[in-house]
């Protein structure tokens, strides 16, 4: 069944726009796993692993401000274990999650020199984005289930960004359009498409 995105953020397709200087761009976890991860060409589409990685070094290369978020750290670290075991899966038949972590002294000396890599260059690259997860933010961010259709790292995400006034983010993530005062740069189609009909495309000059 077709995604219909009700789109109300600012769209911007990164294959129609130049990075710049005065830009502040927050990376979202998927551009991090394309960006950083060795194994990510296994299982992404093409213009993931090309589009994303050339803009975020466009951004690097024009001097923007780059930003991470713990958040994305954890969820990288997830991604890249989930991928490595369905590395090892093709080969060896399923195994469980808790099994793999704990069975395979090989395969987690694989899984852990992955993440410190991917990890390590995140770290490089991005300046954190502060946040303490503390009640009152906690709140602000499980308030947002009631209005934007995101999962439960994005709206920690999210609130991290208004916190922190960053409304720049680079993600394929279409559930971050349907997010009002933000800018989404992407390559996303479906995105760019509802955008489009929807009149929230934008052409930064």
């Amino acid at each position: 069944m077709a995604i219909n995105y009700t789109v109300q953020a600012d769209v911007i397709d990164i294959n129609a726009d130049t990075p710049k200087v005065a830009d502040t761009f927050l990376i979202d976890t998927n551009v991090w796993y394309w960006l950083t991860y060795s194994k990510a060409s296994q299982n992404a589409l093409p213009y993931q692993i090309s589009d994303y990685p050339a803009y975020a070094k466009a951004a690097l290369g024009a001097g923007a401000r780059i930003l991470q978020s713990g958040l994305s750290l954890a969820e990288l670290t997830h991604l890249i274990e989930k991928a490595e075991r369905e590395i090892f899966q093709a080969v060896n038949g399923w195994i469980a999650a808790k099994e793999y972590r704990h069975n395979f002294a090989g395969e987690r000396v694989n899984v852990v020199a992955e993440v410190q890599a991917a990890c390590g260059l995140v770290t490089t690259l991005a300046e954190p984005l502060t946040m303490a997860i503390d009640a009152a933010t906690s709140a602000a961010a499980l308030n947002r289930l009631q209005t934007e259709k995101v999962d439960g790292y994005d709206l920690f995400i999210l609130e991290s960004m208004r916190i922190n006034g960053v409304v720049q983010i680079i993600t394929d993530d279409g559930d971050f359009a349907t997010v009002p005062g933000i800018q989404v740069f992407t390559a996303n189609r479906k995105v760019i498409q509802s955008a489009g009909v929807q009149g929230k495309l934008v052409n930064r000059p």
